[in-house]
């Protein structure tokens, strides 16, 4: 009989003592300088990858003549890294689970780093791009798991802060990227592009072991998704390589580009299927089952196209139209992205209180579309103060519409979805940035045939202006001691110049007003999200 009770006490009390022991550790966070290590430590290497997307851009032409290179094979530079890294970013989901978090992030950082380091001691074009390669398969690990590593870094009421500081390192990398390179390439050489990452490399993967956890309830893949992957390679990366190269090769003008054209659409419809049809898919394509989350993602596609293409048209425009420097231009687009870093921070604020995210993104949406329209009126004479204001616009503009839509892309997700979830946002968003540049090269192309054939029609020997314009030219020269061929050839080859300016200026005038007018086309997007009054966007929470 005491044996009896004395056994019913104890599992009484056991039962009790289940009760007070949490069956999750879902409520656990970082606290402390732990918190804030690991938050620096992921979002230093999203920087990072983020930067080297376009710091090797103003680098070119002085690698090119180091190496031995032509203008068209220099650009497989840039393209092998951008390859590599939109295959691997919707792929960082299954490899995380596969080795688990900590190991995945900690080893993407080595191979980001040690690539890093053979890149800038290449001394050929091709051992160039092969670790330029390698690099962004390291860096594609990087980003992603970073952005799970910091909103599973706050609790479900704080991850605004989250979402906004992983909002400023997006903002940041791409910005200060350019800068970056031409200030390192003018001053020291274009080696130390790559060398700077090395000791930030080196540290953040020793931060990374210490800090960073494996993500809780993900367990390792039973089964590996082989022919996803296959698929997923053969699909984004065909893609990604038309949408880098074809501008040069005359898009469809191309048969290379027809046929990868072809192998992209074949590539990403066998993927599509393969995932939807097996239970072990390598990217979770049945999220997009949620309408939000889908809405969300068209939005990132777009938030893309408006961030790359502005950071990509803007420095062409100063730099060719108005003779500005790519240190100077970097560092002009400084304060519009602290504006930027101030508005997420605030904007996490306010949607975290509550308010209307769609009324949020439609501020956000009129504000840079302002800012675009804006400079669609920049003449040859517009300088720094000409644009200060309008830039501080933008980067307000951009937090109002980032922060609610980097939120939705992932909105209610946990765990191994979340995961999944920011890799297809992040891909998505960096082939949005592709699709854009594709886009406004094609656009500006044909805005200089058109605006240079209409200029050079009233540029005629039966023009009164054209002919004055000549012989005042003509006659400087010709005072300054060129013999009369020559004053009358230099004059032409100086109305030459000055349409080729002014035809560039218009050119870029129209693209910023296409751009502006695009972003509006967002509007009816962002009013097919499903929102009740009074509702908050389900928080994320990695765990």
């Amino acid at each position: 009989m005491e044996a009896s009770i004395t056994e019913e006490n104890i599992n009484s009390i056991d039962k009790e003592k289940k009760k007070e022991i949490p069956l999750v550790h879902e409520d656990i966070y970082p606290t402390g300088a732990a918190k804030w290590i690991l938050i620096i430590t992921a979002i230093s290497c999203a920087v990072l990858e983020l930067i080297d997307t376009t710091v090797v851009n103003v680098s070119l032409r002085e690698i090119s003549g180091n190496i031995g290179a032509t203008t068209t094979e220099i650009a497989w530079v840039i393209t092998a890294y951008s390859i590599a890294n939109v295959i691997v970013i919707p792929l960082s989901s299954m490899l995380s689970n596969l080795f688990g978090r900590k190991v995945y992030f900690t080893v993407s950082v080595i191979i980001f780093t040690f690539s890093s380091l053979m890149c800038g001691l290449s001394t050929s074009l091709w051992t160039l791009v092969f670790w330029r390669f390698i690099q962004g398969l390291g860096g594609g690990g990087l980003l992603s798991t970073a952005q799970s590593i910091i909103i599973g870094a706050f609790p479900p009421k704080q991850v605004g802060m989250g979402m906004a500081i992983f909002g400023l390192g997006i903002i940041i990398g791409p910005t200060i990227g350019p800068v970056l390179g031409g200030y390192i390439t003018d001053n020291f050489s274009w080696h130390w592009i790559f060398f700077i990452n090395v000791p930030i490399g080196f540290t953040a993967a020793i931060l990374s072991w210490t800090y960073v956890t494996n993500l809780s309830g993900a367990k390792k893949p039973d089964k590996i998704d082989w022919w996803g992957i296959i698929f997923l390679i053969i699909g984004i990366g065909s893609l990604q390589y038309v949408l880098e190269e074809g501008g040069i090769k005359d898009w469809f003008e191309s048969d290379e580009i027809i046929f990868f054209f072809i192998t992209a659409m074949v590539g990403l419809i066998a993927f599509v299927i393969r995932e939807l049809s097996i239970d072990y898919p390598a990217v979770n394509l049945r999220l997009y089952r949620s309408f939000n989350l889908a809405m969300g993602n068209i939005l990132n596609i777009i938030i893309g196209m408006i961030l790359t293409v502005s950071v990509f048209i803007f420095p062409l425009f100063t730099q060719v139209s108005l003779g500005w420097t790519a240190t100077q231009t970097g560092a002009f687009m400084i304060p519009g992205a602290l504006a930027t870093a101030v508005g997420m921070i605030s904007v996490s604020r306010i949607v975290s209180g509550g308010a209307n995210p769609k009324v949020m993104m439609l501020i956000g949406l009129s504000f840079t579309s302002t800012f675009l329209i804006l400079l669609s009126f920049s003449g040859p004479d517009s300088n720094a103060s000409n644009f200060f204001w309008p830039f501080i616009l933008r980067g307000i503009g951009m937090a109002f519409m980032m922060m609610p839509v980097l939120t939705l892309a992932v909105a209610g997700l946990k765990g191994s979805d979340l995961a999944q979830g920011t890799g297809l946002s992040n891909m998505l968003r960096q082939l949005g940035g592709a699709i854009g540049v594709a886009l406004v090269n094609i656009y500006l192309d044909h805005q200089n045939a058109e605006i240079k054939n209409n200029m050079v029609s009233n540029i005629t020997d039966y023009s009164s202006m054209t002919s004055e314009r000549l012989a005042g030219f003509t006659q400087t020269f010709s005072s300054a001691g060129y013999s009369t061929d020559e004053a009358a050839q230099t004059a032409n080859m100086l109305v030459d110049g000055m349409v080729t300016k002014q035809q560039m200026l218009l050119s870029y005038d129209h693209g910023f007003l296409m751009l502006g007018l695009f972003v509006l086309l967002c509007a009816p997007v962002i009013l097919l999200i499903k929102y009740k009054k009074g509702q908050k966007l389900q928080s994320v929470s990695d765990h």
